[in-house]
């Protein structure tokens, strides 16, 4: 991530403008996002102490972004929305691998954990925005073209509406944002406060 934060300011100071950087770093932004999947095995194994529900669903949405959205609609790429999500996933996954390798090295500074459990205050709800309003920048193009979109009649019988699946897809954000929000607020009250946190059985 480190590596697509430098090709974004690289770009940025060289064109002078935002236009035409997804495509500059998209074969970088893809390869390691996708590889993100990973992250869902590692929870799921128990190599890293984390939610594999938590992790999923950012993951999952992520590259639902990058792959059915940015690279699928081109027209859509020189939005400041996808800018926006960018610059937040890069800046938060800088924060996070960090963290995790300064953990893992038994030497921890304290800026890098105070920076991982307070920067998402910010970047979770910004990251979301740029995401929505991306989608929202979308819907045009998808009801035009009725991409991804399965009509009757066909040999399946069934039919498929790619256009009102993404407003469904944005009015999921409601219920699980918060639990994402709220679940990262309680792990920064445990990690810089010291609080005990009683998680309660669904």
């Amino acid at each position: 991530w480190l590596v697509l934060g430098i090709a974004m300011v690289r770009f940025y100071i060289q064109k002078g403008t935002h236009r035409g950087l997804f495509r500059s770093v998209q074969k970088t932004l893809k390869f390691f996002q996708t590889f993100a999947l990973l992250e869902v095995v590692h929870c799921a194994v128990g190599v890293v102490r984390t939610s594999v529900l938590v992790t999923g669903v950012q993951v999952s949405s992520r590259i639902f972004m990058v792959w059915f959205i940015a690279h699928s609609i081109k027209q859509i790429q020189n939005e400041e929305s996808v800018i926006l999500f960018l610059v937040v996933w890069t800046v938060t996954e800088i924060t996070r691998y960090s963290f995790y390798t300064f953990n893992l090295l038994n030497h921890l500074p304290y800026f890098i954990k105070w920076a991982r459990y307070n920067f998402f205050i910010i970047l979770y709800p910004a990251g979301v925005a740029g995401e929505l309003l991306t989608i929202y920048a979308a819907l045009p193009y998808v009801k035009k073209t009725g991409m991804f979109s399965l009509r009757l009649p066909n040999k399946y019988n069934v039919s498929f509406d790619y256009y009102y699946f993404l407003i469904v897809v944005m009015f999921s954000y409601v219920p699980l944002f918060p639990q994402l929000y709220f679940h990262m607020l309680r792990q920064r009250r445990r990690v810089l406060h010291g609080e005990v946190i009683v998680e309660k059985d669904d």
